[in-house]
């Protein structure tokens, strides 16, 4: 059986579960419970008769000789107990919960992961498995998910411009459920390259560094890694259920790809006696820090410049405020200038994220040695937006739409690049006299402000003023969030 016909297959019995309030993000979180388990039972059997360190009391065979009311009653206490363990056991099973309240459904659920033998599937078809259910979940807008996902197809393209090299360290200070690692990982194992023992254990152990701050997210992360081989059953994670931005980073690395989450403000939220909830702005005091903010995306861009090791290179995706915002903004990409060599910028399209009202970009840079002279000689603008119409559901974008941008960076030689008509250069001097040294440029013509007949289609369209909206009213939460409270 395929990935996606396993997909479906699985997927399927999603809909049943849906009659009993069992959301998608829910179902995903019981089937990375019940496929680690089946999985660790494989592995627990010849030829491979490994140590999962699972108590038998916990196994899989305790969970499939069950069903009814002793089943859900036993499912509960696996999931307390494996929740206390250490290293990745803990990890995936840290408050683990049972969100499936008919026993039967639950044993019906068991019985289909129990008929598939996931070991004898190769790693592409597990990876695909899963993957093809986070997409699922991710696409499923009302629950949130799709925040914590990043377009596969865009992910390839960045990986494809920075091209990864074997032996180094990736780093994401907020990796979801792993895409960008996983984009990695395809591309380090990408047919035609061969990797000797060393590279290969290195890949498996050594390679992958993030930070999750939502523990189901965390879990699905770790469970999409596995798949792919990557870690170990009785390993230490290399995904810490930590906020990144709290502390320095204690090391650095070669390669930093991410896309921190959407929103300006970083916050928390405060209860106070009378059970009230107040929500207050969040600033991180960090003597690497070149400003004080609570820009959470400005937080963000800092923080990975502290990540990368001297001749480390980023691709970050930020919103445009990033581009464009004074006060700690505008200092922020001063400092960038000077001290990275901040080289590409894509200008991506609206509706191809989950998350609404977004507005984004992909800054590529290099760190650089200490050194009093200026790191950037220019910057590289690919416009990707202007005259570019997508939807998630009716016009998707595409890897075929990222080619040109791909062919325009020239990996191969990036310092050999032409320009165009979407793709242009701007010095150093030209960008710091700008307003504010922004790096919001468009050149670009819209053809749909002169010509009726130039308009995208009436879906696209109504996508594009609910995008505009939702940025509209974001901003505005973020004014309403920094006003001084009354009383």
């Amino acid at each position: 059986m395929n990935s996606s016909t396993l997909v479906q297959k699985i997927w399927n019995f999603c809909h049943t579960l849906r009659d009993d309030g069992v959301g998608y993000g829910d179902y995903l979180e019981q089937l990375t419970y019940l496929l680690f388990l089946k999985l660790a039972h494989e592995y627990s059997q010849p030829p491979y008769n490994r140590d999962t360190h699972i108590p038998k009391s916990c196994d899989w065979t305790s969970l499939r000789s069950k069903t009814g009311a002793p089943l859900e009653a036993h499912y509960l206490k696996v999931l307390h107990k494996l929740g206390e363990e250490p290293d990745m056991l803990g990890a995936i099973f840290f408050k683990a919960q049972n969100k499936i309240q008919d026993p039967a459904k639950l044993a019906r659920l068991v019985q289909m992961i129990d008929a598939e033998n996931w070991i004898s599937l190769d790693e592409d078809t597990k990876g695909d498995l899963y993957e093809g259910l986070l997409q699922k979940n991710a696409e499923d807008t009302k629950s949130g998910a799709g925040q914590y996902f990043t377009p596969r197809v865009l992910i390839d393209a960045i990986v494809e411009c920075v091209r990864p090299e074997p032996g180094k360290t990736i780093a994401d200070p907020a990796c979801g459920t792993g895409g960008f690692f996983l984009g990695v990982y395809n591309w380090l194992t990408r047919e035609g390259v061969q990797l000797d023992r060393k590279q290969q254990k290195f890949l498996k152990h050594k390679t992958f560094f993030g930070n999750e701050i939502v523990p189901s997210t965390r879990r699905m992360c770790l469970m999409n890694l596995f798949l792919h081989n990557i870690g170990d059953l009785d390993g230490e994670p290399t995904v810490d259920r930590s906020d990144a931005l709290i502390s320095e980073p204690t090391r650095t690395f070669d390669y930093v790809l991410a896309n921190p989450p959407f929103g300006k403000k970083s916050s928390m939220t405060i209860t106070n006696e009378d059970g009230e909830e107040d929500r207050d702005a969040l600033t991180y005091e960090r003597t690497d820090f070149w400003q004080t903010t609570s820009n959470k995306q400005l937080n963000f861009l800092q923080h990975i410049v502290s990540m990368l090791n001297t001749t480390g290179q980023a691709a970050v995706v930020l919103p445009d405020n990033v581009l464009f915002e004074g006060g700690a903004g505008e200092k922020i990409r001063r400092k960038l200038l000077e001290t990275c060599d901040v080289h590409t910028l894509l200008r991506l399209p609206t509706g191809i994220f989950y998350a609404q009202g977004v507005k984004a970009n992909v800054l590529f840079f290099d760190a650089k040695p200490k050194s009093p002279k200026v790191q950037t000689k220019g910057v590289w603008i690919y416009d990707l937006r202007t005259n570019k119409h997508f939807t998630l559901k009716t016009r998707p974008l595409r890897r075929e739409d990222l080619q040109d941008f791909v062919a325009a960076y020239n990996p191969d030689n990036r310092h050999k690049r032409k320009e165009s008509e979407r793709f242009k250069y701007f010095d150093f001097k030209t960008l710091v006299a700008r307003d504010k040294a922004s790096l919001d440029i468009f050149w670009l013509k819209d053809d749909s402000l002169d010509n009726l007949d130039n308009l995208p289609p009436p879906d696209v369209l109504q996508q594009e003023i609910i995008d505009h909206l939702e940025a509209a009213l974001a901003a505005f939460r973020d004014v309403a969030a920094a006003l001084p409270k009354s009383g």
